[in-house]
């Protein structure tokens, strides 16, 4: 049966979201699952992390960036559309617990991916600090309702409109200088995640990435999920989509990952020429 849109809203440039009538994913999502939908009998299935659901109401919150065609064409439909299915809540959810203070970050749309992971980290106990980055100000999105389940929210940008000028490993690195983090979870472009996971490595502190950019079908059959964690092969639409990031082969899944998006190539571009770090 079709699922109706309910709002959809224009977040920034190529960034759209969706607020879509499910009440049956969401009286079952949990923090850092995902959703596979398709728009029409002829499309294709993608997959999309959810940023936020009500049980009470039966809607979930979905945001999407405009980067092939059935985005672009999601990025068409208004409130009283349709989507064709709608499968979920798939994956993992995050694993959580009253750690102590938590850095969380996001990346570009990665920030509506951690969303629902730090408000679940703050009704924990924990005390949350969220790092959100973007190439520009008009990049950097829901940063009221990140404001409103952190204790603190630091900005960077990268031409220095908004916030802190720089990448967000500049302001973990200040962050875990300081002491007393027990915890990172960082989703964001795949050389984000791979420049956090380098930063806290010499500190010792434990580090969650989300590999959903890497997913396609959501059910481990396609492969192109497929992924190397601790030396072993890992699917991240079943598996995952949450690793530790310090054991990510970032190299073999760069090298993936740069063969088919342009996207991947800019932020490596981007992170080589903002920071000195190196992982392997």
């Amino acid at each position: 049966m079709p699922f109706g849109i309910l709002e959809a809203k224009r977040l920034g440039e190529r960034i759209g979201s969706v607020r879509v009538e499910a009440p049956l994913i969401a009286s079952n999502a949990r923090a850092g699952q995902f959703v596979i939908l398709r728009l029409d009998e002829r499309g294709e299935r993608i997959p999309l992390t959810l940023c936020d659901w009500s049980a009470d109401e039966g809607w979930i919150f979905l945001v999407f960036q405009e980067v092939g065609k059935t985005t672009r064409h999601l990025g068409t439909l208004k409130a009283g559309d349709a989507l064709q299915d709608l499968v979920g809540p798939l994956g993992v959810p995050s694993e959580i617990d009253r750690y102590g203070k938590v850095l969380c970050v996001g990346g570009g749309v990665g920030i509506a991916a951690i969303h629902p992971i730090c408000r679940a980290l703050k009704e924990a106990g924990n005390e949350v600090v969220s790092i959100l980055g973007a190439r520009s100000a008009e990049l950097i999105i829901l940063e009221e309702e990140m404001g409103l389940v952190s204790d603190r929210v630091i900005i960077t940008t990268d031409d220095g409109s908004k916030g802190h000028k720089g990448v967000v490993t500049w302001a973990m690195e200040e962050e875990l200088k300081r002491g007393g983090v027990d915890l990172v979870v960082a989703i964001g472009p795949a050389v984000m995640m791979k420049f956090a996971s380098a930063v806290t490595r010499p500190y010792g502190v434990p580090t969650r990435v989300s590999l959903n950019s890497i997913m396609l079908d959501g059910t481990g059959m396609c492969g192109t999920c497929r992924c190397e964690v601790g030396g072993e092969t890992r699917f991240a639409c079943v598996h995952g989509p949450e690793f530790d990031g310090h054991e990510v082969d970032w190299g073999l899944l760069l090298e993936r990952l740069s063969a088919y998006r342009e996207e991947e190539e800019e932020s490596l571009k981007r992170y080589l020429s903002s920071t000195e770090t190196a992982a392997h």
